[in-house]
């Protein structure tokens, strides 16, 4: 009644610990409860945890008064552990000194005087490991013990393929992780290339190759702009103290076809070239300015108290000293309309710009001596 009341105690024990085993994720987890187990169902002196190596013992790890074999290893057909993992039988030794099976140099020089030791197997019934358990002193191990090493054994033994599932998991989730760190970095790479590329193709698309200022298109989109945010000004700001004005300038350069039929059309992109440099030297940066046709430049000018006859005498005397410094064969001379803008009537950029081409032909050129 005794043995069926442990056994039955060892049982519920036993349960506890396959759940703290089922919990454990390294090899070092593993041993050290199996070890304390080994030692708390068999009331022993001491117990060891071996592990098949390269065609060695390893007795990786111990629980005992003193560590005997700890990180030792042993050749197999050398030891007791090497025994029963060969054969997959418990060994049941109740006196050392008179089986055959221990040796000496490894079991016969300790405190040992009984021990009982089971394998670890694999899903695949190959032995893998070895648990014993030793005492000081002569004990018959009984079978209720030896089962519940096996079952401890057996338990074990699956924990240690959970533990190689969960590395292989950590590892394969690393990995992935890696690899859509990788992926994620690339992307953003890409995409960052991508707007940029973007970046340079709407840049490209509103500026005008040749001379760098805004071509037709950028100067519609930009100076449409300006005009929307002039019409939805508080008119506060539109009072006589604070009047802000909007005008579109028009500029052409003048004899362009006849600098191109008789210079060339090099020459004539030089001047083109030489105009726009002159008309950004004259304007602000907040100004809208643009190249809308091959010799036609367009600027709206926005600001408080803002004289075009100022701006004009700076294009002038740009141009002068330009012409002065002979840096073309010609000349450069410009005509020049300008239109203003009232916020209070409904006109269209387009509308703006012809006006003010219109005064062109009501005004005197700028440049070549006029």
């Amino acid at each position: 009644m005794a043995t069926t009341e442990y056994y039955l105690r060892s049982i519920e024990r036993l349960l506890i610990i396959v759940q703290e085993l089922s919990l454990a994720r390294t090899l070092e987890e593993i041993t050290a409860i199996t070890l304390l187990a080994v030692r708390e169902l068999t009331s022993s002196d001491g117990a060891t945890f071996v592990l098949l190596d390269n065609g060695f013992s390893y007795y990786i790890d111990e629980n005992a008064i003193a560590p005997l074999w700890k990180g030792q290893r042993f050749p197999m057909n050398t030891c007791i552990a090497s025994w029963v993992m060969q054969n997959r039988q418990p060994a049941i030794i109740e006196d050392i000194f008179s089986d055959p099976r221990i040796s000496w140099a490894v079991d016969k020089t300790t405190f040992i005087n009984s021990m009982a030791m089971v394998s670890i197997s694999s899903k695949e019934r190959i032995a893998v490991g070895a648990i014993g358990t030793y005492w000081g002193h002569p004990h018959q191990a009984t079978t209720e013990e030896v089962k519940l090493l096996q079952l401890l054994a057996d338990s074990t033994a699956l924990a240690m393929e959970n533990t190689q599932i969960y590395s292989q998991l950590e590892r394969q989730l690393r990995d992935r992780t890696t690899a859509l760190e990788a992926a994620k970095t690339l992307l953003q790479k890409e995409i960052q290339e991508r707007k940029a590329i973007e970046a340079e193709n709407r840049r490209l698309s509103l500026t005008d190759e040749l001379t760098g200022l805004h071509n037709r298109r950028g100067f519609h989109l930009l100076a449409e702009q300006q005009l929307r945010l002039a019409k939805r000004l508080p008119m506060a700001m539109h009072s006589a103290q604070s009047q802000i004005y909007t005008n579109l300038m028009f500029i052409e350069l003048n004899e362009f076809e006849q600098i191109n039929q008789t210079w060339g059309h090099e020459l004539s992109q030089d001047a083109i070239v030489a105009t726009a440099r002159l008309l950004k030297r004259c304007f602000r940066s907040s100004d809208t300015l643009g190249r809308i046709g091959d010799d036609e430049f367009a600027v709206l000018i926005q600001g408080h108290d803002l004289s075009c006859e100022v701006i004009q005498n700076r294009l002038k005397a740009n141009i002068d000293q330009f012409n002065q410094t002979q840096q073309l064969p010609i000349p450069l001379s410009v005509s020049i309309g300008i239109q203003s803008y009232d916020i209070n009537q409904t006109i269209s950029l387009d509308d703006l710009i012809t006006l003010a081409h219109i005064h062109i032909y009501q005004k005197k050129g700028i440049g070549n001596g006029e």
